[in-house]
């Protein structure tokens, strides 16, 4: 099956709860739900730049584990408001146009924090 990869990130609920950002083993990658929070922790209101800056998180993910954007074969998304659906959508046509993973987006009651609108998850497979 090959060997256990963890890869962290810097959710202060990582530690919390127990996971990993990522996890890699052989040549699957699995991105653990991302939350769209810059690095001081602040938060856009705006959905499209939430989805932009989980998928950045996920990159960044996805290349300390050796893969990439270009490896993703399904992403889920899950937003609050089915009004957010078309913003969300195109920041993940923007990251995923060519790559076309299987998808789902589902709208759910809340996400841990409030002024999160989108939390994606991704898994990749690196072939090669």
């Amino acid at each position: 099956m090959g060997e256990r990869r963890r890869i962290s990130g810097r959710s202060p609920f990582e530690g919390e709860i127990g996971f990993s950002r990522a996890v890699r083993v052989g040549g699957r990658v699995l991105v653990a739900g991302t939350a769209p929070v810059w690095e001081d922790g602040t938060c856009d209101p705006d959905p499209e730049v939430q989805a932009r800056r989980c998928i950045e998180i996920i990159e960044g993910a996805l290349a300390e584990a050796g893969a990439s954007l270009a490896d993703v074969v399904r992403t889920r998304q899950f937003i609050v408001n089915p009004d957010d659906a078309s913003a969300v959508g195109r920041a993940h046509a923007a990251a995923f146009a060519e790559v076309r993973p299987a998808s789902t987006m589902v709208v759910v009651a809340a996400l841990l924090d409030p002024r999160w609108r989108v939390e994606i998850e991704a898994e990749a497979v690196v072939t090669g």
